[in-house]
């Protein structure tokens, strides 16, 4: 009953995800646009992120209660709007069903004692995997990583690493997330300004931060830099093989960053054993 309810609870955070990635998006064109363009300040809090109502992004119609099921409302209208009939993106379906999986499998795979402390540290997990889904389909959509999700991520890393310290009375902890998220910030700095953001996007350098206060440890943090590459070189395999002109191509490198650190969160220190487990 408790997966039950904690999958029930990933598809109605999917579903937010989907009107925050979209609202940002839309407030960012709003806010791109010349004066005389943009909204009129009635009309831009449709986008508001705590009081716009949820709408179809094609006739922008107000949606009902009715409308807003997640998953089994696009299935009951076959994936076309109520209001304009037209087609409602599988992003909607698939972001909702991919945070209700990963925050399912985020508690079976919990490595903590659920007591107060390890509950504490599962609910901001939770967090993470909704700002890593809104971050992903953001990059995949648009190629960027907006600061508005970022620095909140952040700040939410930081406390954590923190709370994690107090909690144990360790500075050590506190101080070893810090020098990863510094060094991994660093590394990326360097790789932006050498290339002039042509390699790398700023919002990857902003992002590297938070991911290595999350991992905690340096070690932790360039292996998530090295099973990153290894799926954004996969990713690309596919356009590569298919001799397809690839020049001035640019594949988001967000959501590989966060699906390494998700990957080195849970399994980051079986996996380096292993590995010096072939060394020695």
């Amino acid at each position: 009953m408790i997966i039950f309810g904690i999958a029930i609870l990933g598809l109605i955070l999917g579903s937010f995800v989907n009107a925050l990635v979209w609202r940002l998006r839309q407030q960012d064109v709003q806010s791109a646009m010349p004066s005389r363009k943009k909204k009129k300040s009635s009309d831009a809090e449709d986008y508001s992120i705590m009081h716009g109502r949820s709408m179809c992004p094609d006739c922008h119609h107000t949606l009902a209660a009715k409308d807003l099921v997640p998953v089994l409302s696009w299935v009951l209208l076959s994936g076309k709007c109520r209001y304009c009939r037209k087609p409602i993106s599988w992003q909607y379906p698939l972001v909702e069903l991919l945070v209700s999986a990963a925050f399912a499998l985020s508690y079976i795979l919990w490595p903590l004692e659920l007591d107060a402390y390890g509950i504490t540290r599962l609910a901001v997990g939770l967090v993470y995997v909704v700002f890593f889904v809104a971050l992903s389909v953001y990059d995949l959509r648009w190629q960027e990583l907006p600061d508005r999700l970022v620095w909140p991520l952040v700040a939410i890393a930081v406390c954590e690493a923190a709370f994690i310290a107090i909690w144990q009375q360790n500075i050590q902890s506190f101080l070893w997330a810090s020098l990863a998220g510094t060094l991994l910030f660093g590394f990326f700095w360097v790789i932006f300004q050498v290339s002039g953001g042509r390699w790398i996007g700023g919002g990857d350098v902003k992002l590297v931060l938070a991911l290595g206060v999350i991992v905690g440890t340096p070690l932790q943090a360039f292996l998530v830099i090295f099973i990153a590459s290894v799926i954004g070189t996969l990713a690309s395999l596919p356009m590569l093989l298919s001799h397809r002109p690839t020049r001035g191509l640019q594949i988001p490198f967000g959501p590989a960053l966060i699906l390494a650190t998700c990957i080195v969160y849970f399994a980051g220190a079986a996996i380096i054993t292993w590995y010096q487990g072939l060394l020695y």
